[in-house]
């Protein structure tokens, strides 16, 4: 009976748990307990946004919470009448231009960080960490008198300039992080191939850099966009001024426009979640890119 039992034994011992039948903490949890939070949690999320969708398109007096039968006539208002429509020219003229130069420059300046070692390094990039705790609002009378001599006050230019200067820091120091992943010596196979410095980074650094470049240039559009400090102390002309400040001429001290305002909030946050919905594989990469494989 024990030699029958024995190798019975022996063979349940040796035979490997199946992965399938192992038990983990989330199937101990009751999932109530897990979609309940996650309820709450989209249920405050949610409630603004349908908020601003109701006064956006129900009549104006209505106090239905129903958006029916809907009207826009509030988005017809606010780009008319408005000049939402000039607003939104002016931000994104402006947002694409602080992309580019702020991807541009940070590229160049976290190339240098990356590759290079030269003196006072680490006190450089101790400064660059330091200017992110500095507020724009301190940053304004140096730069309107910077602005003011070169006669550049009322410009889109001194705007786009300012939020480069202003995202410059921290876009210099993510992009030499990415930089730093990309293994030198494929720089240096480029080298050895006939390549000079400026050739081997744009065909063998630049590809790699993709994702980062992406991450950083969306969060420096999305910056410019929603910034309303700098367009409105140094922007006097209505016609150039940008879609912060015209939310802002929406409200008075003594009434406000609900549905207008809700009209122009929309037109406002739809040109972000466009760019997030097409640029959300890369921005993802770009945050979790750890390694270069070769």
């Amino acid at each position: 009976m024990i030699t029958e039992i024995a190798p019975a034994a022996e063979a349940a011992v040796s035979e490997p748990a199946r992965p399938g039948k192992r038990r983990r903490a989330w199937d101990e949890v009751p999932r109530w307990q897990i979609y309940l939070p996650l309820g709450i949690y989209l249920l405050f999320t949610l409630v603004p946004f349908y908020w601003i969708l109701l006064f956006a398109l129900r009549p104006a007096g209505s106090t239905s919470l129903v958006p029916w039968p809907a009207t826009f006539d509030h988005f017809r208002k606010v780009w008319t009448e408005r000049s939402f429509g000039t607003y939104f020219t002016n931000s994104v003229y402006v947002g694409v231009s602080t992309l580019v130069l702020t991807t541009v420059v940070a590229l160049a300046g976290g190339y240098a960080l990356a590759r290079f070692d030269f003196r006072l390094k680490r006190g450089f990039m101790l400064a660059l960490l330091c200017s992110q705790f500095v507020p724009g609002a301190l940053l304004l009378v140096p730069l309107f008198q910077i602005f003011a001599r070169l006669q550049m006050i009322n410009s889109l230019g001194s705007v786009i300039i300012a939020e480069t200067v202003f995202q410059l820091p921290l876009s210099m120091i993510l992009i030499s992080g990415f930089i730093r992943n990309v293994p030198y010596s494929l720089e240096e196979a480029a080298w050895v191939d006939g390549c000079n410095r400026l050739t081997a980074f744009r065909i063998v650094v630049l590809p790699l850099l993709r994702p980062g470049l992406v991450a950083v240039g969306s969060f420096a559009f999305v910056h410019a966009w929603n910034h309303f400090l700098f367009a409105l102390m140094f922007l006097s002309d209505q016609s150039k001024q940008t879609v912060p400040v015209g939310l802002n001429t929406l409200m008075s001290a003594d009434s406000v426009d609900l549905g207008a305002l809700a009209a122009g909030g929309i037109i406002a946050a739809v040109p972000v979640v466009i760019v997030f919905a097409f640029i959300q594989k890369w921005l993802i990469t770009g945050f979790s890119a750890g390694a270069v494989k070769g």
